[in-house]
């Protein structure tokens, strides 16, 4: 203590506690309602006291915003990812349905083809039907001619 005294001991001076208008005036210090010393007079301290509460309200809602963006973040994580699975179940699908589409092409195509070689039968057979019933009638008209003649 007396080592503080020699070395800063020109910062202090004996100060008179009962006389507080020394003490607010020369040295900026104030004594509260239960004569304690403080270095904020009553009215800063108060105000500063409101604007620690009301910084603290301000962080505490804060807080709750963040929580709340958190939980619309992950709410819309949960939509994207189930938006990309119904994106990619309508790729799916939609390549399905252009295979079945290609598909049904070739089939037709199949079947375009089985149309004109069954048509190409069928006037083969008209023409051997043709060829038969011309000898049929040629026949016909021998075997008359030949009873005739008997």
């Amino acid at each position: 203590s007396s080592g503080i005294n020699a070395e800063y001991g020109h910062y202090f001076k004996q100060i008179n506690l009962s006389d507080t208008m020394a003490l607010d005036d020369n040295y900026g210090f104030d004594i509260d309602d239960i004569n304690k010393i403080r270095v904020l007079d009553n009215e800063t301290g108060t105000k500063t006291l409101q604007l620690r509460e009301e910084c603290k309200e301000f962080v505490d809602k804060i807080d709750d915003f963040q929580k709340i963006v958190n939980g619309f973040i992950e709410l819309m994580d949960g939509l994207s990812s189930e938006v990309e699975r119904e994106k990619l179940k309508a790729i799916g699908a939609r390549n399905l349905l252009k295979s079945m589409a290609k598909q049904r092409e070739s089939q037709q195509q199949q079947l375009i083809g089985l149309i004109h070689e069954k048509r190409t039968q069928l006037e083969r057979y008209r023409i051997q039907l043709q060829s038969l019933e011309k000898a049929e009638a040629e026949q016909q008209e021998f075997i008359d001619q030949f009873v005739l003649q008997k």
